[in-house]
């Protein structure tokens, strides 16, 4: 479930819809997810969230850091294009690492999403039709 975990790894762009919030990260996630909790669901109005995780300080806001809407509290939150809605990241684990929302990726990852979490709670209308593993809570929660 690891991935990269380079200090030398490229950097990676990405943005919100509309191109008011831009940030970069390196290309050294940990791990990539689809998440079908109730939550996820809502704040992409999708099926799913495809997240890619790394630390907290791996991640910078190059423009539009006063665009951003925080669902949340400075440790733990959702941070969201204020004029677009776009959902960028979730900030997580007591704030030392973020979900980057992997459709907000300029630039390709490495990674993919090597498994689904929270299918317990998936939209009913979805059907998985890869053969990733599915967890019905979190991996190791079930």
């Amino acid at each position: 479930m690891t991935g990269s975990e380079n200090s030398n790894a490229r950097i990676l762009t990405g943005e919100c819809y509309c191109r008011a919030v831009r940030y970069e990260v390196a290309d050294a996630f940990s791990y990539a997810l689809n998440c079908h909790c109730s939550n996820c669901r809502r704040t992409t109005g999708s099926a799913f969230k495809p997240f890619a995780g790394i630390v907290q300080d791996k991640l910078r806001i190059v423009r539009g850091e006063d665009q951003r809407l925080i669902y949340g509290d400075d440790t733990t939150h959702d941070a969201h294009c204020a004029r677009c809605g776009s959902l960028l990241y979730s900030r997580v684990r007591e704030g030392k690492w973020v979900h980057v929302a992997m459709g907000t990726l300029v630039d390709a990852p490495s990674i993919r999403p090597s498994a689904h979490i929270f299918v317990g709670s998936k939209a009913p209308w979805h059907e998985i039709t890869d053969e990733l593993p599915q967890y019905r809570g979190h991996i190791g929660g079930d």
